[in-house]
């Protein structure tokens, strides 16, 4: 017998995977959705990331949602037109009567007689519901440095993802960090401040970034040709597969890579020296690879200085680095990545018999199809373990919003009370298929350099091993085979 009442649905998080999630529910299924967002607006990491220079690095037609169609000024869109982009969809969509903006969710408990979740907020509020879709994120916990003396700096001291503004005029700046959103911000703030040092514990591969602004034929094609944008996306998804080739150390797509990378170091940066220090010595792709026009061409600046060694310590007016040199600076800003293999972090979650998901995660974090976890039912993660990658995150998410999509019409069918759980089987199978992929040893991923893809055990537990038309065929084909409906 089916549901008199829609099913209802909690969405944790407005982000791009948020607002997939919720668009894709109220096209294809029965449903009632309620989004909670502890930031102030939607966006996600494009509310919260506003420091200078911040935009993605990936295509605009990429980075977007394959459901709409949408005039992008420029190959790859800054921070303030992604913010905008998801405040258009929500708009377009109807979504803002569903959020709860400035809603911090803290507990999720499974009720096994009602077939329900309890969802308590930070305000004390609690609610109940037939699904919890978890859109979180992967990025977005900052990792803080244990270096000595950190508390004791005198001067402004923030993480990017934390900015705050201040007048860098005339100021000296270090800047920890040399991944992507370091490259992004030392171009940007090199004019104005007096000097800028970039400490470096070890260098990535950078690749050109070729970003201009569409002309206004192009912008002209995609918004009145019907297929243009769509086939322009497409030979990028083509392009995006054929680059995962090259994670094969042994591969002509890794040498190819290389050589652009190499290339760009030699024809970008006039100091031999500096082109020395910033040249790695793994393969490409053992770090997520950097896309960037900007940052090696900053480094020719008189008043920017590549300091190619760790931090070692803090004092109230500097830097020490791992040499023993002391850098005086005036302003301390932490590049230095976030937390990632820290699923789930900020939220409590309890399954069947009460059990934390965060136990069930003790050894590792794992989830079939990175999407639901064995003893959680009627619970799914986007964003989860073993899904970043594929091109674009947006599609991913796109294709997890749609095994959701699935199982809340399953459990429209099904009836009151009716719950879908993850068999532990499947799970099992999933996770040693990752295995095997990942622990290749011809896996540049598996080099040996500082990444972000493993927990403190070494399991790889944040990327998927392959592009997104194998993430998409797995999800349509296999996902409904390892989720069991109960009654």
């Amino acid at each position: 017998m089916g549901r008199r009442a829609p099913v209802r649905v909690a969405i944790i998080g407005a982000g791009l995977g948020g607002i997939a999630a919720a668009v894709k529910l109220r096209k294809r299924a029965t449903a009632s959705v309620v989004i909670y967002e502890q930031s102030a607006g939607v966006g996600g990491t494009w509310f919260d990331n506003r420091y200078p220079g911040c935009e993605v690095d990936v295509h605009s037609h990429a980075y977007s949602f394959s459901f709409l169609k949408y005039d992008w000024p420029r190959t790859h869109a800054t921070q303030p037109e992604l913010l905008a982009y998801a405040e258009h969809v929500v708009e377009r969509f109807g979504l803002a009567p569903l959020l709860r903006l400035n809603t911090r969710v803290t507990g999720l408990v499974w009720e096994e007689s009602t077939g329900t979740y309890t969802l308590s907020t930070e305000h004390g509020d609690r609610a109940e519901f037939d699904v919890v879709i978890s859109a979180l994120g992967l990025l977005n916990v900052p990792r803080y440095p244990e270096w000595p003396g950190l508390e004791t700096f005198a001067g402004p001291c923030f993480h990017t993802s934390r900015w705050e503004e201040h007048d860098l005029t005339g100021k000296s700046v270090a800047v920890v960090g040399t991944g992507s959103t370091a490259v992004q911000i030392v171009p940007a703030i090199a004019p104005a401040a007096a000097r800028v040092r970039v400490f470096q514990r070890e260098p990535g591969w950078i690749e050109p970034k070729h970003e201009r602004e569409f002309t206004a034929r192009e912008r002209w094609v995609f918004r009145n040709v019907p297929l243009a944008q769509r086939l322009n996306r497409a030979r990028i998804f083509h392009q995006g597969n054929r680059r995962f080739k090259g994670y094969d150390v042994t591969s002509g797509r890794q040498r190819r890579m290389r050589a652009v990378c190499e290339g760009f170091i030699g024809a970008a940066i006039a100091d031999p020296a500096t082109r020395a220090a910033v040249t790695p010595q793994y393969p490409w792709g053992c770090k997520r690879p950097v896309i960037s026009s900007t940052f090696y061409p900053a480094l020719n600046r008189d008043n920017v200085e590549l300091v190619a060694h760790a931090v070692d310590h803090v004092t109230p007016t500097g830097v020490v680095d791992a040499t023993g040199r002391s850098h005086d600076v005036d302003v301390l800003i932490l590049s230095t990545g976030f937390q990632p293999t820290r699923f789930l972090a900020s939220i409590d979650v309890k399954g069947r018999d009460g059990r934390s998901i965060h136990d069930a995660w003790r050894e590792r974090a794992s989830a079939f199809m990175g999407i639901t976890v064995p003893g959680f039912p009627n619970f799914f993660i986007l964003y989860g373990p073993n899904t970043n990658g594929g091109v674009s995150i947006i599609a991913q998410l796109e294709r997890q919003a749609e095994v959701v999509v699935g199982a809340v019409r399953r459990l429209a069918r099904a009836g009151k009370r009716a719950s879908i759980d993850t068999s532990p089987s499947a799970a099992r199978r999933f996770v040693a298929w990752i295995d095997r992929r990942m622990g290749r040893d011809a896996s540049a991923m598996n080099a040996g350099c500082h990444n972000y893809y493993h927990d403190p055990a070494g399991h790889n537990v944040t990327q998927w091993p392959g592009g997104h038309l194998a993430y998409a065929l797995a999800t349509r084909l296999l996902a409904r085979f390892g989720l069991r409906t109960r009654t």
